[in-house]
């Protein structure tokens, strides 16, 4: 067994603390999915047993899609069944996540000529609605990612991404962090100290909502070591306020994008070179090797399964943990 500090190095992972072995498990394997165009917005639908995903944004005109992978069999490794287009052009499409009722929420960057927003698909019927798209009647720049929260408030990030990317106009407003109370309609920022809020991710007990900074990277290729790559941790008062901010782990090599958390409270998020694994307490436990990752979800029948996206192939790998997700609700 490697001693704190040291690393033993596998051709699939890195252990770096002993508890990473509680999260591989005994029957710990990884494979490659499937070879596509997979970039951000993995989630797993349970009823659908089936994928859904966006696309690397294209050159040119940008154009984004939302897929979706059926996977076959019941048990790992999955099939790769039947691979569809659900919408394109999608707004430019990025993080997405499901409501407590099963539905899709997508982040829509929006374009030049049209808006950003929060909307919500019924995957049923693929129909949209907007969840919301302003802060007091300022639009909003790119959102990046979103999740809600067990009392149905909505939360997300909003980067100025899409102005530096030259797709969207110039931002009206700051780089924040949202909570929407759809109840109510009231849209509140709960964060604005952020260079490039991204990925988010409240703690099993919902106490604890971790944000990934990813202000290192301004625009795809670029990387400013001065510039924030790491995770940051709030305290959830009172259910809709962040207090007691503090810095939860530095990200190394590269900058953090998704962020996820499993059922016992470790937290996963993107790096350079691959999904790395933090305890509660913010200590580096390890990393599956997963080059060009930039976000993953858990998902199969037991929420066992890490999918991970690498813009061109997706793998998928077995772990002894579960992601930690809201119960549906009907």
């Amino acid at each position: 067994m490697p001693n704190e500090g040291a690393s033993e190095k596998q051709s699939e992972f890195t252990t770096f603390l002993d508890g990473f072995r509680k999260v591989l498990g005994k029957r710990h394997q990884r494979s490659v999915l499937i070879e596509t165009n997979a970039h951000e917005g993995p989630v797993y639908v349970a009823d659908e047993h089936a994928l859904y995903f966006t696309t690397v944004p294209e050159q040119g005109p940008k154009n984004i899609a939302i897929m979706r992978l059926a996977l076959t069999g019941k048990r790992f490794p999955f099939g790769a069944g039947k691979l569809e287009v659900v919408r394109q052009p999608s707004n430019m499409a990025n993080g997405m996540s499901l409501d407590r009722k099963g539905r899709l929420l997508i982040c829509e960057q929006g374009r030049l000529d049209e808006r950003a927003r929060i909307s919500r698909m019924n995957l049923k019927t693929r129909a949209l609605d907007t969840v919301v798209d302003a802060w007091r009647g300022l639009p909003f720049n790119s959102p990046n990612d979103v999740v809600e929260k067990s009392d149905g408030t909505v939360w997300c990030t909003d980067p100025n991404y899409g102005e530096l990317q030259g797709f969207k106009p110039a931002a009206k407003i700051g780089a924040y962090v949202y909570r929407h109370e759809p109840a109510t309609g009231v849209t509140s920022v709960v964060a604005d100290s952020f260079d490039k809020p991204n990925g988010l991710a409240f703690s099993p007990d919902e106490r604890i909502l971790y944000i990934t900074d990813s202000g290192a990277t301004q625009a795809p290729g670029t990387y400013f070591i001065h510039l924030p790559h790491h995770i940051r941790a709030f305290d959830v008062a009172k259910g809709r306020h962040l207090r007691g901010d503090r810095l939860f782990a530095t990200i190394s090599p590269g900058y953090p994008d998704g962020i996820k958390v499993d059922t016992k409270g470790r937290v996963y998020t993107s790096s350079a070179t691959g999904v790395q694994v933090f305890s509660p307490d913010g200590d580096l436990l390890g990393e599956l090797a997963a080059p060009g990752v930039h976000n993953f979800t858990f998902g199969g029948p037991d929420d066992d399964v890490l999918f991970i996206l690498g813009d061109t192939k997706i793998w998928q790998a077995h772990l002894n943990a579960r992601g930690a997700r809201p119960a549906l609700t009907s």
